[in-house]
């Protein structure tokens, strides 16, 4: 059996009421808060010691501050009180991965066994090295652009599939799962379980997002994480795992720890959600408020339009009142009278110019008719012409015995020419009423018989 012996403070002598490996046995075992009453009378003559380290962990309770100190070349920690007395002494701008040197003194609970130490001085020495770190890498990709609102992608109205890449059964699971689900009830998940924090973290969670980054059903990747001290998130704001979020090509929600929380992946992200919770309410809507406002547009739509038919019945109305409307026919009745009366107008016009050019063509007709050959034939004048064509001007133009062909004004005969007449005996011939009788028909020169005259 292991017993409780307490190691002898050089110089000082040990606690009155401790408890000695001979007091001490399997039958007759010391109390509990002798126990914690002797530990305590120990640490309670430990003098008070500086220490170096990075602060991990800085929560404000009540006035006080409880938080976690950081060995800065091992994992090393420590919890301690800082109490709010003090803290009105200490930097004001002290948080999560500054260089501090405090002193502290340690500080044993009787009652629940609880080791601490109390810090009574903090001088700031500045970032720590692991934040320092991560502030160049954030300047860094910063400078490359990867932060730059503009490159970040929109994500879809309303996913079908979500990607979760989360810890196996942690709550941060259940919360984007539960509120999800209440918001809009048909959604679906494809969740990956990874380590979220440790070594295992980071190539975990690449290897998930690659997977769901290339499923093509998947509209949206969450990468969900509680909170915790900056420690056991370091690995979202690895180098590695930021810049695989920044190359894939599907929407990623970054929902790690709590609203102070802030790793680099938060940056890069297309959206950050401050939890969890948040994420799920922000990449799913709400089915309610969305049946809400479907409904209050379709009211908005009923009063428009409810509006604008009462705009139209009120002018239509107003159309109909006018005269023109009213009694349609009037409007008729003048147009057709405008109409009859250029009717009219037409045809006088076209009359009266009818009988303009029938007297402009009787006057031409009786023109043509005096100045026609036929109206000198009709009053008893003939035509001579040889067997040639050649019309007879000149009675030396009919030799003796040639043949003449006579035109008057009904049809053509053929005579012989007997030679020219002396002047006075052709007036007596036509004189004379005993006129030579006619001679009998003969024949043409081309063969053709003429009848008598």
């Amino acid at each position: 059996m292991t017993t409780f012996q307490p190691e002898a403070v050089p110089g000082q002598p040990p606690p009155a009421d401790s408890v000695h490996p001979r007091e001490s046995t399997q039958q007759a075992p010391t109390s509990v808060s002798r126990l914690n009453a002797t530990i305590r009378g120990f640490i309670e003559k430990w003098g008070a010691v500086w220490v170096e380290g990075e602060i991990t962990s800085w929560n404000v309770r009540g006035g006080n501050v409880f938080g976690k100190l950081k060995d800065l070349d091992s994992d090393a920690l420590i919890s301690f009180r800082l109490w709010s007395s003090t803290l009105q002494r200490t930097p004001g701008d002290l948080k999560v991965g500054d260089h501090v040197v405090v002193c502290v003194k340690a500080d044993y609970f009787v009652r629940n066994g609880e080791f601490s130490f109390t810090v009574s001085s903090v001088r700031h020495v500045g970032l720590g090295d692991q934040l320092e770190r991560l502030e160049r890498l954030r300047a860094q990709l910063r400078t490359e652009g990867l932060f730059d609102p503009a490159r970040k992608k929109r994500l879809p109205f309303l996913p079908q599939v979500i990607g979760l890449i989360t810890g196996e059964r942690s709550d941060a699971e259940k919360d984007v799962h539960r509120n999800a689900e209440l918001r809009w009830p048909q959604v679906r998940f494809r969740t990956r379980h990874v380590a979220v924090q440790g070594d295992r973290c980071v190539p975990e969670t690449i290897a998930a997002l690659a997977a769901l980054d290339a499923d093509p059903d998947v509209d949206v990747i969450v990468i969900a994480r509680g909170g915790g001290d900056p420690q056991t998130l370091l690995g979202f704001s690895d180098e590695r795992l930021v810049r695989a979020v920044a190359a894939a090509s599907t929407p990623v929600v970054s929902a790690i720890g709590h609203e102070n929380d802030h790793p680099i992946l938060d940056d890069v992200a297309d959206l950050r959600a401050s939890t969890p919770t948040d994420a799920a309410k922000r990449v799913v809507p709400d089915v309610a408020e969305q049946r809400a406002l479907v409904a209050q547009l379709r009211g908005r739509l009923a009063t428009r339009l409810s509006h604008r038919l009462q705009h139209d019945i009120a002018q239509l109305e107003q159309l109909r009142s006018r005269p023109v409307l009213r009694s349609p026919e009037t409007l008729l009745e003048s147009r057709a009278h405008q109409l009859w009366l250029l009717v009219a107008r037409g045809r006088d016009i076209v009359e009266r110019d009818l009988e303009s050019q029938g007297r402009r063509t009787s006057e031409l007709r009786a023109s043509l008719r005096a100045l026609s050959p036929a109206s000198t034939l009709a009053r008893g004048y003939a035509i001579a012409h040889l067997s040639d064509g050649v019309i007879v001007r000149d009675a030396a133009q009919a030799a003796p015995g040639a043949p003449v062909v006579v035109t008057v004004a009904r049809g053509s005969f053929a005579a012989r020419s007997e030679g020219e007449i002396p002047e006075g005996a052709q007036d007596e011939q036509v004189s004379g009423t005993d006129a030579a009788p006619a001679p009998a028909a003969h024949t043409r020169p081309d063969g053709s018989q003429v009848p008598p005259i």
